[in-house]
């Protein structure tokens, strides 16, 4: 299983490490391609829609097309992200930010529609759910079928300090998720998905786009028709 990981942080804390025990359990080190925030994509989306017309165009197209590259070669993203004021890192939030076109309202790519994903969460004491539920949600638009999440709090502010009967709680829980991610089928695409995608075929359909050019690329998929990005 190839995976490739995208961390919300740089410094290696309890959701790093969560991380890692996940994809120990499911690849060799060899086989995992790992991506940090800020640091292999330090910027904030600009707002200037240059990837509605041309994703090519972004000012930050070589930095995000690393990671996009990555991406569609693995089996499996993890997501990583500390919990930091009820919600993902500013690290990660920027990156999502600056994924906006993958959406489903503008232009998803077709391989996202054949991804697995699991989202990880630590904090030191409030509730992760925001954390990886704005993660979760960035992932179901870009098309991805098959998502978990898992959060805890861990009572301390580095992996160091969490305390013994609390990691071996984390090693469980990341076990059973592993055996169910260990699968070689193609996950299947869920009812909200398609639904979610032919009220996007209508829009586009319609004309009803932030640019012409996003209703040529829909045309060029074939996805007006009766094409459709989990079909083969």
């Amino acid at each position: 299983m190839k995976i490739v990981m995208i961390h919300g942080q740089n410094h290696r804390g309890s959701t790093y490490h969560m991380g890692k025990i996940l994809a120990s359990k499911l690849a060799e080190d060899k086989d995992v391609v790992e991506f940090f925030l800020p640091r292999d994509l330090p910027h904030f989306c600009l707002g200037c829609y240059s990837c509605i017309e041309d994703e090519t165009k972004c000012p930050y197209w070589n930095e995000k097309v690393k990671i996009l590259d990555a991406m569609e070669k693995a089996d499996l993203f993890i997501f990583t992200s500390p919990n930091y004021c009820m919600a993902p890192s500013g690290a990660m939030k920027s990156f999502l930010d600056l994924m906006f076109d993958n959406w489903m309202v503008h232009r998803p790519k077709k391989w996202m529609f054949e991804k697995r994903a699991i989202v990880l969460s630590a904090s030191a004491g409030a509730s992760c759910k925001k954390t990886v539920g704005t993660i979760k949600d960035s992932l179901f638009y870009w098309g991805v079928p098959y998502i978990k999440t898992y959060s805890l709090a861990v009572q301390a502010m580095n992996w160091q300090m969490v305390n013994p009967e609390i990691k071996d709680k984390i090693e469980n829980k990341l076990s059973r998720l592993a055996a169910h991610m260990n699968c070689q089928k193609q996950p299947r695409v869920g009812i909200k998905t398609r639904f979610i995608f032919f009220v996007m075929k209508k829009m586009h359909a319609a004309s009803w786009d932030a640019s012409p050019t996003e209703k040529l690329y829909w045309e060029s998929q074939g996805w007006l028709g009766k094409e459709r990005p989990w079909k083969n």
